[in-house]
């Protein structure tokens, strides 16, 4: 057994990101400036978008992107259940009401069938769909679906994951990704929305920044003014520039975090396959993997206690696994305020019952990857029925 506590994830960070953040503080200026300019620039290049747009959060990058193409109080927005809580807090932000709809069984990205039959029961103002683990949703099926309604990605999960040989961040309307500490690239909190659309990232980069005139934080330098306008009552959600450079040294060390985080996956595989009470991640075979998460689905009817007896026997064996996610239907606050059931979506249910997450990042050894491996076949076989 394991001797001291693996993570469930950390992130890949060394002294060239120390020196990165040195700089800034050492320049005194700490919040947004020209270091934010330069990590939208070279991020909007590396996902091919027009547009890229620094905020705080991709729960802040959402909000702005909804509110950019109109949802208003009242509308329908149609999302998945089986997402954190983000998806669809920032729906009722704006007063309007998440539609859930199933998943499917294989990758529990949003079915776009189920979104097809949501759209002839009543109008949406958007489609919100959840590039879960790293794998990306078909964006194709719905695109073909949606018509008019425009998609907003959360791709929280989903950099740099590819879907047909296409970077995810310029398929849709609007793209919005996390660097919360967890993910594939960290700033500790960040966020980014790219588009393609010029009055889109307008509005989002002035409501990003408390709805005031664009280029408003250019006011403290040498070429601003103290005159600003405020031109709709925006919120508070720009990205520092001490974050921005944290961003910019891990966007030119993503392809080979990615690298590590699929090797790893190969190698969880690998060690799986042969496992009868053990179900692998779906992928499919012409898309990248971002590989945010891994996600194995278990048997619970070959293991005593199922699923949460085997975090539990991981946690044991010092390995720190984790559950993607509790479906939002579930939660007292939905099921109460819309009246929904487990059964209302039973794909999103069953699959969560069985669910768990292993630790799998850029700073994991080989060892530690044999570490989980071991604990896994170990706590596999002290359940096996």
């Amino acid at each position: 057994m394991r001797d001291h506590f693996l993570p469930f994830a950390l992130p890949d960070m060394d002294e060239a990101e120390v020196a990165a953040v040195a700089e800034v503080i050492r320049s005194g200026w700490l919040t947004t400036g020209a270091k934010v300019r330069a990590f939208e620039t070279a991020f909007a290049e590396r996902v091919g978008a027009r547009h890229a747009i620094a905020v705080s959060s991709c729960t802040a990058a959402l909000h702005l992107a909804l509110e950019a193409v109109g949802v208003s109080p009242g509308d329908r927005v149609i999302t998945t259940p089986y997402t954190f809580a983000t998806s669809g807090e920032v729906i009722r932000y704006l007063g309007a009401h998440p539609v859930f709809v199933d998943v499917r069984p294989d990758t529990l990205n949003i079915d776009p069938d189920q979104v097809a039959a949501a759209l002839r029961r009543e109008r949406a103002a958007a489609i919100l769909p959840v590039h879960i683990a790293g794998e990306p949703c078909d964006l194709d099926a719905l695109r073909e679906v949606a018509g008019d309604t425009p998609i907003i990605e959360d791709a929280a999960h989903a950099l740099p994951t590819r879907l047909g040989g296409r970077m995810i961040g310029a398929q849709s309307r609007v793209t919005c990704f996390s660097f919360y500490a967890t993910k594939t690239l960290s700033t500790g909190e960040g966020g980014m929305l790219t588009t393609d659309d010029d009055a889109v990232a307008d509005r989002c980069r002035i409501m990003s920044l408390h709805g005031i005139s664009r280029d408003a934080w250019k006011r403290y330098t040498a070429e601003g003014s103290w005159r600003y306008e405020i031109l709709a009552p925006g919120f508070k959600y720009n990205l520092t520039d001490i974050a921005a450079a944290l961003g910019l040294v891990q966007l030119g060390k993503l392809d080979a975090m990615w690298r590590r985080r699929a090797e790893l996956a190969a190698r969880y595989d690998r060690a799986f396959a042969g496992c009868p009470e053990l179900e692998l991640p779906a992928r499919g075979a012409d898309n990248q993997h971002a590989w945010h998460l891994y996600m194995l689905r278990v048997d619970n009817d070959r293991l005593a206690g199922g699923r949460d007896a085997l975090v539990t026997e991981l946690r044991r064996r010092n390995i720190g696994a984790s559950v993607h996610f509790i479906p939002l239907h579930l939660h007292p606050y939905y099921r109460e305020t819309y009246g929904l059931q487990p059964s209302d979506f039973p794909i999103a249910t069953r699959e969560f019952g069985r669910e768990v997450s292993l630790p799998i990042y850029s700073r994991m050894t080989d060892r530690d990857a044999d570490d989980v491996i071991a604990a896994v076949h170990d706590s596999v076989a002290a359940l096996r029925r």
